[in-house]
């Protein structure tokens, strides 16, 4: 025991002077900084001052005085806008100079969006189908994006960007059959209505759950940056998606990976039923982009030519450069969240009218086309009776179409079906067939 104890002195003699060792070189370091002269090392000493930090985690300098960083270091990120509230350009330069024949389809798309909206929603109200959520306000942020896209660009929507996919061509039958989850969905009614999806046109199919897209967007975009194929992946979210955790980790892989990819933020004021001071004290969605090193632009997501601008260059250089966008949309959701809110709980009718007069994506166009004497009250009656038939044709079709074989509600989850989904299928069909008087089979494709 003798011996152990001495042993143990002698290791904290040992360890004491090590650490005195140390902190001499260290002193030693600290105040002289050596160099060569004809092969001598010599001494000189060194001016704290002049040092800077070499923590591999960030680019900074040294300071004296402790200050902690202000949340807002500027008065605000600026809104890039094209267009005023009257339509007209406010700086020559900076109008995209579209030709008449693309203006006219982004009205005409804009205003479409806005009948099938319409109808649907009074559909669901009616009981037709379960479950809807209009673009109401929103329009302009969908259609100035998309125009700005290559159509193999792939694309990662939440639940509110029909009006990209309307305008990349999907027709008004495939809405109509979504949303009635009928034989013609192309997913097979087992799917919520709106959640579209089309492979065709590089749209991803979306999901229910929030912010699920912006990893995925980020791991897409790095797939295409591997093949070099000049394509770039936009991905469509609201500024309460921002808030939950797959955001910044699809943020966080998407720059330092260097992907092509656009984040592409349509703050619309209220998530679902959340007043964004109550959901976030930055300023906006466009102050995080800095943070993950990220370009970031915030934009009038009322004007559709301030919205194509940003998009069509934040996608060549996302290509040209390999590094991630963000772009914060300024706009306003005018109708409730879906058909299962009731927006009048948490803001005013007169807050939501105002929005809707005096700064509407859809009227603030047309004021740009009348000025131009492209547009006019003719044109206005017949576009909006032309546009209503188209939709309520392609309502009265999807309505009278059968429902998918229920067969299909155990398809394309395995390639070969395994005996525990076969055993579901066979439980299925015993219990419709025990009580067949509950459940209308002839509605459902032989």
């Amino acid at each position: 025991m003798a011996a152990i104890g001495g042993f143990r002195r002698l290791c904290t003699v040992g360890l004491s002077a090590v650490c005195r060792n140390r902190a001499r070189n260290a002193l030693s370091i600290s105040q002289y900084r050596s160099f060569r002269v004809n092969g001598a090392l010599q001494q000189q000493p060194f001016d704290s001052l002049a040092e800077k930090p070499q923590f591999p985690g960030a680019s900074a300098e040294f300071v004296d005085h402790l200050e902690f960083i202000q949340p807002n270091v500027i008065s605000g990120i600026p809104v890039y806008r094209v267009m005023d509230r009257q339509g007209q350009i406010i700086n020559p330069s900076e109008d995209p100079q579209l030709p008449k024949e693309m203006v006219l389809n982004f009205y005409q798309k804009m205003t479409l969006l806005n009948t099938m909206d319409r109808i649907l929603y009074e559909s669901q109200r009616q009981g037709r189908i379960s479950f809807y959520m209009t673009n109401y306000g929103e329009e302009g942020t969908h259609v100035g994006s998309a125009a700005a896209l290559d159509p193999e660009d792939l694309v990662f929507g939440q639940y509110r960007e029909a009006g990209v996919l309307m305008f990349r061509g999907f027709p008004l039958d495939l809405f109509m059959a979504q949303c009635y989850a009928n034989v013609d969905d192309l997913g097979k009614g087992r799917q919520m209505p709106v959640h579209y999806g089309s492979k065709d046109l590089n749209f991803v199919t979306i999901s229910s759950p929030l912010a699920t897209q912006i990893p995925q967007a980020a791991g897409a975009a790095y797939a295409i940056k591997r093949e070099n194929t000049n394509r770039v992946v936009i991905c469509y979210f609201g500024e309460g998606a921002a808030s939950e955790g797959d955001a910044h980790a699809g943020f966080n892989f998407a720059a330092t990976l260097e992907c092509p990819l656009i984040f592409f933020c349509r703050n619309n004021g209220y998530a679902i039923s959340t007043p964004t001071d109550e959901q976030y004290r930055g300023d906006g969605i466009a102050a995080r982009g800095p943070g993950y090193g990220m370009l970031s632009i915030r934009v009038d997501g009322n004007d559709v030519f301030a919205v194509y601008n940003a998009t069509k260059e934040a996608r060549r250089r996302a290509i040209a450069e390999n590094q991630p966008f963000l772009i914060e949309a300024m706009t306003y959701r005018i109708g409730h969240h879906s058909t299962s809110d009731d927006s009048s709980a948490y803001r005013s009718v007169d807050e939501v009218n105002y929005w809707d007069k005096q700064d509407h994506p859809i009227s603030r166009l047309r004021h740009y086309m009348t000025a131009r004497g492209w547009w006019g009250e003719e044109e206005e009656r017949a576009w909006r009776k032309q546009s209503r038939k188209l939709v309520m044709e392609a309502f009265e079709r999807a309505e009278k179409r059968q429902k998918p074989h229920p067969d299909l509600l155990f398809s394309d989850v395995y390639l070969e079906m395994p005996p525990s989904l076969e055993k579901q299928k066979e439980s299925m069909w015993r219990h419709l067939q025990q009580y067949r008087e509950h459940y209308p089979l002839d509605h459902y494709e032989k």
